[in-house]
């Protein structure tokens, strides 16, 4: 296993279970169990939550430097407590990895080259930050996704470059957090910050890996290339996670072990085509959560579309966002007209990360709109929304929240 990420630990983890000798290799110990508990997933999700929760008296600066130390105590405990999960079980290689030969790595260790010859390689190294070729990129106080998780000092007036999901969870953290924040989304836009962060997407982490001494290729934009039981180019050599290509959340990663595994010990038949519904939230407030198909993209596919849009203030049937003080948002369903499926769900609404999850279950198993509509929820829940927006479909006549 190259990369302790998400897919590599958990192969690592039932590999051994099954008495095989295992080798994790990772060049950096900030990153034993992967990108998500170390850089990003956790440890910007709990700086979110503790943006939401400064009040207006807190001092900005004292108020962000606690917020980063509780993160920094969180992350080195799931740190911790990610290579003890491997420990005794794996040989933990700490290096950097490169091939030498099909299936066969060098790694550059502290104490000197080390040969590791396998039957099978797993690569799950991940990506990184992208730096687009702009002027002043490398200036002090430009900062990527990993960096500014330790700006100082706080912004005053941070400029992000980028709107995808991460450049907007980073603004409205650091707005919460007490700096002004301009986010720039290819414009000639010129603003005065302190302070820059380049949200600009994510590249493959291949650079070290030498990959064309194994024969492994990759696509046009770099990344690992892959057929759908996530195989490279290389016999024996397959590729998790991030540096595939494929959409990067760390429960795709935890999919891609489930066909990885399949290879090694299953019938083999597990395939990324199975995926069906996977759904996204970009953790604003409230958080946006989307799956499946919306209106247009069905119309183009051939349906009959039902449609209903709601604002969350005007949801009778849903208490809960007036009680915890966040009625921002909007929900959005599509719906086949016919087979009454749902097809496509937008939830801009607070708890959206967890009531998406029933959608998308929805949609994988053919739940019909009627049946959420009718569905018995507890009270005062999100769930609730099911029953009033639903009871709200249209036909689509063309125009979409």
């Amino acid at each position: 296993m190259i990369g302790w990420g998400k897919a590599g630990k958990t192969l690592a983890k039932r590999w051994a279970a099954t008495g095989r000798s295992v080798a994790m290799v990772e060049k950096s110990p900030q990153m034993y169990g992967g990108t998500c508990i170390n850089i990003a997933c956790v440890p910007t999700k709990d700086l979110i939550v503790s943006a939401q929760r400064r009040r207006p008296q807190d001092d900005p600066q004292e108020y962000f430097t606690q917020a980063v130390a509780g993160r920094d105590s969180l992350i080195g405990k799931l740190n911790a407590a990610n290579h003890r999960m491997l420990e005794g079980q794996a040989e933990l290689v700490d290096g950097t990895a490169r091939f030498i030969g099909p299936r066969k790595v060098a790694v550059d260790t502290a104490d000197g080259e080390l040969i590791i010859t396998a039957e099978t390689v797993v690569l799950g190294t991940g990506a990184v930050p992208a730096r687009p070729d702009i002027p002043g990129i490398d200036l002090p106080r430009v900062y990527d996704s990993t960096s500014i998780q330790h700006a100082d000092p706080l912004p005053q007036r941070l400029a992000i470059i980028g709107s995808g999901f991460i450049g907007l969870e980073f603004a409205q953290m650091f707005q919460h957090f007490g700096s002004q924040v301009t986010v720039l989304e290819l414009a000639d836009g010129q603003v005065k910050a302190d302070a820059v962060l380049v949200a600009a997407g994510r590249t493959p982490a291949t650079a070290d890996l030498n990959l064309e001494a194994a024969g492994i290729e990759t696509d046009d934009r770099g990344f690992v290339a892959v057929d759908d039981q996530l195989r490279t180019s290389a016999e024996g050599v397959y590729a998790v996670g991030d540096i595939n290509g494929g959409p990067q959340f760390t429960y795709i990663s935890l999919d891609d072990h489930r066909i990885v595994w399949d290879q090694l010990i299953g019938s083999g038949q597990r395939s990324r085509a199975d995926r069906v519904a996977v759904p996204s939230t970009t953790f604003l407030t409230p958080p946006l959560s989307q799956v499946g198909m919306g209106p247009e993209e069905a119309v183009r596919a051939g349906h009959s579309v039902l449609y209903a849009a709601k604002d969350v203030a005007s949801i009778a049937a849903m208490p809960r966002p007036k009680i915890v003080g966040e009625t921002d948002g909007v929900i959005t369903f599509t719906v086949d007209a016919q087979t009454r499926q749902v097809l496509g769900a937008s939830l801009f609404c607070i708890d959206s990360q967890e009531l998406i999850n029933l959608v998308a279950l929805a949609i994988r198993v053919q739940v019909t709109a009627d049946e959420l509509m009718n569905g018995i929820w507890t009270h005062p829940s999100s769930t609730e929304a099911l029953n009033e927006v639903l009871g709200e479909l249209q036909p689509y006549s063309g125009e979409s929240a």
